[in-house]
C-alpha cells in the first residue's frame, strides 16, 4: 500500500478504449494515479497501462470484472485501496449500448441494461463511499443527453441512463457533504458502428447549435473539471453536447 499522502487516485470503469481511455489519459496527465477497469477489452487495457506507465511508473493498475455481478464491485475498491492507499475519485463510465427496438426487446436485455448502466454505478459508489468520504472525493457518472429524451430504437438504453441520472442526484444527497456527485451527459462524440444509429452527419449539423460533432476529449475535460475544480457543484448533470439539447 502506498502512503495516503501521495497522489490522488481515481477508479475508472470501462477505461480500455473510446471515451474511457481518453478520460484515463486526461486524469493521468493531471496527476492522478489510476485503477482502470474493463470487462472484455483486456488487450486494449494492457496497451493503455503500458502507455501510461511509460509516462509515470507505478501509477496504474488494470482490473477485469463484470459489473453486472454486484458481489464483485467491492473488490474493485479494495484493490484500489490496497494499491494506492486512498481513493479520491470514481468515474462510472462503463456502459451497455445497442439498439433494442421495442417489439424485439427482451426481459433479459432489460435486466442487462439496468444492471450495467444503473445498478452497477450505484452500488460501486456505495462500496467506494467510505474511502471517498475520507478523501473528500468526488464521483462523476457518464450519462447521455438522451437520458432526457427518447431515442428511437434505443428505449432500454435511454431508460437505464435516465435511472443513472436520478441515481446521481440521490447519491449527491446521500454521500454529501463529504463527497460530491455529478454527471456528464455527452452528445455525439463518436460515431456508432451500429447499423441502427440514430443520426447522420447532416442530421448532427442541423440539430446541434455548434454544428459539429464533439470529441472524447470534450468529455474528459468536463470530467476533470467536475472532479478537481467544481468544488461547489453536486447533484448536477453537465451537458457536453454542443447545444444538442436545444434542438432535440
Amino acid at each position: 500500500m502506498r502512503d495516503s499522502t501521495s497522489r490522488p487516485a481515481a477508479l475508472i470503469t470501462g477505461a480500455a478504449r473510446r471515451v474511457g481511455a481518453v478520460i484515463a489519459r486526461t486524469l493521468h496527465a493531471a496527476g492522478y494515479d489510476l485503477v482502470l477497469h474493463c470487462r472484455t477489452s483486456w488487450t486494449e487495457l494492457e496497451a493503455l497501462v503500458a502507455e501510461l506507465e511509460a509516462a509515470r511508473r507505478d501509477s496504474t493498475i488494470a482490473l477485469q470484472a463484470d459489473l453486472a455481478d454486484v458481489d464483485s464491485l467491492p473488490q474493485l475498491v479494495d484493490t484500489a485501496l490496497a494499491r494506492f492507499g486512498r481513493l479520491d475519485a470514481l468515474v462510472n463510465n462503463a456502459s451497455q449500448f445497442h439498439a433494442t427496438p421495442l417489439m424485439d426487446a427482451t426481459p433479459a436485455q432489460w435486466d442487462e441494461f439496468l444492471a450495467v448502466n444503473a445498478r452497477a454505478p450505484l452500488f460501486l459508489a456505495r462500496a467506494a463511499a467510505p474511502a471517498l468520504r475520507e478523501a473528500g472525493g468526488a464521483i462523476v457518472n457518464i450519462l447521455d443527453v438522451y437520458a432526457e429524451r427518447p431515442l428511437p430504437n434505443h428505449g432500454l438504453y435511454v431508460i437505464s441512463k435516465a435511472a443513472l441520472a436520478m441515481a446521481t442526484k440521490v447519491l449527491a444527497i446521500e454521500l454529501g457533504p463529504q463527497v460530491r456527485v455529478n454527471g456528464v451527459a455527452p452528445g455525439n462524440v463518436l460515431w456508432s458502428t451500429n447499423p441502427l444509429k440514430a443520426e447522420t452527419p447532416a442530421m448532427l449539423e442541423e440539430r446541434t447549435a455548434l454544428r459539429r460533432q464533439g470529441t472524447p476529449q470534450d468529455i474528459a475535460t468536463a470530467v476533470l473539471f467536475l472532479l478537481r475544480d467544481a468544488s461547489y457543484c453536486s447533484g448536477a448533470v453537465l451537458p457536453v453536447d454542443g447545444g444538442r439539447l436545444l434542438h432535440i
